[in-house]
This record gives C-alpha cells, sequence and structure tokens, in this order.
C-alpha cells in the first residue's frame, strides 16, 4: 500500500495545480523516511515525488536539508549505483538543490565526489552527462567541495571523455566539449592552490600524450574548434605540473614548446577575445603564465613573440582576463631587461595600463596594472622605457603605490623608483615634487607600522632623491633629517645602519 501510494502521490505531483495541496498537508515531511527504505520502487517514487513537488520552492528545498535529504540521496547514488531510474532521480534532486549554500555545506560531510565520478565514467547518454555536469559546476562554486572534486580525479575523467570526444562534429559532442572544459576552468582557477596542484599530477600524463597524438595528427595545422578549448585547459594542467614536479619540470616546458603550444595558445586567445568565450581565456593565460616562470622559458617565450601577441587581449573588457593578462605579462618581465624594454615602450600597453591603475570599481585589477608598471621599472635599464613612463603619467601611481595596505606592494614601488631613479632622475623630477613623493616618504618613515622593510626601502630611495637639488631642498624644509635621527636609536640593526648611511649622504659625509 505505502509504494502504490507513493506512486500516486508522484502522478498527482506532476500536476501544478495539485502541488500546493500537498505541501499544505505536510506530505513532504512525511515522504522523507521512505528515502530509507530498501525498497527500489518505494524509493523510486518517493524521490519522484519529493522533487516534483518541491521543485522550484527555495523554501522547500531548505527544510528538505535541514531535515536530512541530502545524506539519503547520496545513499542512493552509492548503494545503487546501476539502477538507471533511482540514480536519474537522485541526480534530478542534487541538481535542484545544488545551488544551496545549505545543500553545499551538508554535501561536503558526504562522500559525493566519489560517487559523481562513478556517474561520470559508467554515463552513456548526453542527458547523463549534462546533469552531472549541472551538479559538479554548482558544487566547484564550494571550496571544500571543489578539493574533494580534485581529489576523487573529476578532472582526469573529464580529460578522458574529451580525449573520447575528440575531434567529433556532432553538435551534441561539441556541447559536452564545451560543458567539460569550462568544469575543469571551473575547479582550477579557484583560491583552492591544493586542489590545482592535484589536478596537475592527476593529469600531467594524459596531457602530454593528448598533445602528442594532436600533433602527430594535425601537423602544424590550426586546432579544431571542439579541440581548441580541451588544449588550453590540458596545456594549463601541464604548465601546473611543470610547477609542482620538480623532476620532470624542465622536460614538460621544454615539450610543450617542442609541439607549439606558445603559437596553438596564442591562436586560441586572439581567436576567443573576439568570441567572448572568458573560459579559454583565463586557461590559456594561466598556461603562458605558468610557463613563463623558469628563466629559459622566459627567453623562448620572448622569442615565440608572446608580449606582443598578448596585447591583443588589452581590448578585453572581462575582469577575470584583464587580472590574468596582467599577471602573464609581469611574469614575462620579472627577471627580464629585454622584457621590460618592450613592454615599457608599447604606448597603447601603458595607455591601458594607465586606465587600469586608475581603476576604482575593480581593486584587484588595479593593484595589478600597479605592480606590471613597478616590475617594468624594476627590470628596465633603459632611459627610454623610464621616458615613456613618465610621459605616460605612470609615476604619480606608483608613488601612491608607497602608501599602499600592502608591505608588498609598497616595497616593489619603493624599489622600482629606486631603480628608475638611478637611470634618470632628470626626467622624474617634476612628477615626484608634483606627486609629493618626498612627502609621501617622510610619512613612511615617521609611521610606527611602517613595516621594517618598507622603511629600510624608504631611506635608499631618499638616498637616490639627494642628487636632485629641488628635492633636496624639499627633503630639508620637511625635517627629515630629525626623523632620520630618530631612526639611529631604532630597535632594529638594519635600520638603524641605513638611518646612519642616509644621514651620511644628506650630509654629505
Amino acid at each position: 500500500c505505502a509504494v502504490r501510494a507513493a506512486h500516486v502521490l508522484s502522478e498527482i505531483a506532476k500536476n501544478e495545480e495539485m502541488k500546493k495541496p500537498c505541501i499544505e498537508a505536510d506530505l513532504v515531511l512525511t515522504l522523507i523516511p521512505l528515502l530509507e527504505s530498501t525498497d527500489q520502487e518505494m524509493l523510486l517514487h518517493a524521490g519522484r515525488a519529493i522533487g516534483r513537488i518541491c521543485y522550484d520552492n527555495r523554501d522547500l528545498q531548505e527544510e528538505l536539508v535541514k531535515v536530512g535529504v541530502i545524506p539519503s540521496l547520496v545513499q542512493i547514488l552509492t548503494d545503487y549505483a546501476e539502477s538507471e531510474p533511482l540514480v536519474h532521480v537522485a541526480l534530478l534532486a542534487l541538481y535542484n538543490l545544488a545551488d544551496l549554500d545549505s545543500a553545499k555545506e551538508a554535501l561536503s560531510m558526504t562522500k559525493v565526489a566519489e560517487q559523481l565520478v562513478k556517474q561520470l565514467r559508467r554515463a552513456d547518454s548526453h542527458e547523463r552527462l549534462e546533469i552531472v555536469f549541472e551538479v559538479l559546476q554548482a558544487l566547484a562554486e564550494n571550496d571544500a567541495l571543489k578539493v574533494q572534486l580534485v581529489d576523487a580525479g573529476v578532472p582526469e575523467v573529464l580529460s578522458e571523455i574529451l580525449l573520447r570526444l575528440r575531434g567529433s562534429s556532432q553538435a551534441e559532442d561539441t556541447c559536452i566539449v564545451k560543458a567539460a572544459s569550462d568544469l575543469i576552468v571551473s575547479l582550477l582557477l579557484g583560491d583552492t592552490w591544493r586542489g590545482e596542484l592535484k589536478a596537475a599530477e592527476n593529469n600531467a600524463k594524459p596531457t602530454v600524450l593528448i598533445l602528442a597524438r594532436h600533433e602527430n595528427s594535425q601537423g602544424q595545422d590550426s586546432l579544431n574548434s571542439e579541440f581548441a578549448s580541451f588544449v588550453s585547459i590540458t596545456v594549463f594542467l601541464t604548465s601546473l605540473t611543470c610547477l609542482v614536479l620538480p623532476p620532470s619540470s624542465d622536460g614538460n616546458c621544454l615539450r610543450m614548446f617542442q609541439l607549439g603550444v606558445i603559437h596553438q595558445l596564442l591562436d586560441l586567445l586572439e581567436k576567443h577575445v573576439q568570441s567572448g568565450d572568458t573560459s579559454v581565456q583565463q586557461a590559456a593565460l594561466s598556461a603562458l603564465q605558468n610557463l613563463a616562470i623558469p628563466v629559459v622559458s622566459k627567453v623562448q617565450t620572448l622569442q615565440e613573440g608572446v608580449a606582443e601577441r598578448i596585447e591583443a587581449l588589452l581590448r578585453s573588457e572581462s575582469p577575470p582576463v584583464q587580472f590574468k593578462l596582467l599577471g602573464t605579462l609581469r611574469m614575462l618581465a620579472d627577471g627580464q631587461a629585454d622584457a621590460a624594454e618592450i613592454l615599457g615602450q608599447d604606448p597603447v600597453l601603458l595607455n591601458r595600463l594607465m586606465q587600469w591603475c586608475g581603476e576604482g570599481d575593480h581593486s584587484s585589477i588595479c593593484g595589478e596594472a600597479n605592480r606590471l608598471l613597478a616590475s617594468i621599472l624594476h627590470h628596465n635599464r633603459s632611459q627610454e622605457v623610464v621616458k615613456a613612463i613618465q610621459a605616460a603619467q605612470g609615476i604619480k601611481h606608483l608613488v601612491s603605490m608607497t602608501t599602499s595596505e600592502q608591505a608588498a606592494m609598497q616595497n616593489e614601488a619603493l624599489n622600482a623608483l629606486a631603480i628608475a631613479s638611478a637611470i634618470d632622475l632628470e626626467t622624474l623630477e617634476e612628477s615626484f615634487k608634483e606627486s609629493q613623493l618626498v612627502q609621501s616618504l617622510h610619512k613612511l618613515l615617521r609611521d610606527d607600522n611602517t613595516s621594517l622593510e618598507v622603511k629600510y626601502n624608504s631611506m635608499s630611495l631618499l638616498c637616490r632623491l639627494f642628487n636632485s637639488g629641488d628635492l633636496r631642498q624639499e627633503i630639508e624644509e620637511d625635517k627629515i633629517e630629525d626623523t632620520l635621527e630618530q631612526l639611529c636609536s631604532h630597535s632594529n640593526a638594519n635600520v638603524v645602519k641605513e638611518a646612519i648611511r642616509t644621514l651620511q649622504v644628506l650630509r654629505g659625509e
């Protein structure tokens, strides 16, 4: 009788007009215990009835989570993994609940990741893959679940699916490839670095193998549209692997270059900046950024013309892409005078940088733009770059950066300004006066909350400024000498040593 009653309720709940009476009669709470049954038919009908009654009703869905429906659904997936009807009901229920924060928290306490991996491997239809993808995409928004999904091997299974569908021209396969690629990006581009490292390790071998197969089958031809998204993801995974698996890092990086990955990535970037596919852009930029970390890779990357081609992305209006673009360019400039000289004399880049440095709505982009500007000056050795950045009105942004709330950014700005002053102080003199650099440095030296390294670097920059008559006069008028004398009694030996040296330079001793 109970099975028949559950069946009748599941049929009644198909009718929108009958949902309200079912809710008012508290039938949902009556049905919940039936999910503990060992009768598969009972589970099927009870699950369908609950799903239909609660569909698109957030309050009821929250109530379901509170009364413990999540563990029951995961248990159904565990106990009846090969029962297509029951798996379908459980997945649909998870799909409807997965957007709730309470559901994500409850799921993080279960082994749902392992069960979803099993269903990914068993899925034999586009419909089943799509619903599992939808659930995974929602769960990937939660940091704890994201780590669990990566640990369970979700990216690896997705790579296998993508490899299986590689080259297919069917519309349904293309949709699956796109969804799987987006899902891998979601799993990798968050704040869970542990998840990124784990995914890189899991996907290292299949990635290199896939790229090698593609090279053999395609030659130097451009990538087809379906495989393009996949390559951007797999290269990102491999580039991360270059960082986390030291014994094979050099070989992996060299293999990427030998396979022509750099230009394939750039082709993807140029194509998808027009289509607006930001997930592919982010993945490709992450790959380039990580491949550019080793010094040997920086040289190779520059020779491949990456810096010039990346600038095609400057027209992108996507904040995540802009952030990745800035990070990639900063990585290229790091330790490379040639790269800094190329970037520092590009009028289009400098113009865009000035816009980003003054970006109030996106503080992360503003910060990264300032860091790139500082990196260019720090690693540059050319007077022409100093003049170009001065002409673009970039100095005021770096002076402002010295007052950042983050000590790391303050030090980057101070070091960059010191190097630029050593190269061409005469060109910078007027900008320093207009932006009140001397006064800013004095404030840093007087502030007890200023970090020791910032105080040290502030004094090092002051020593450079003494070579300008006008700036020396400002330093004397602002009575910085008195502050330096006080710092000679500081508790830190390095600060004391630099304060004494700075006073000696000021006094001409």
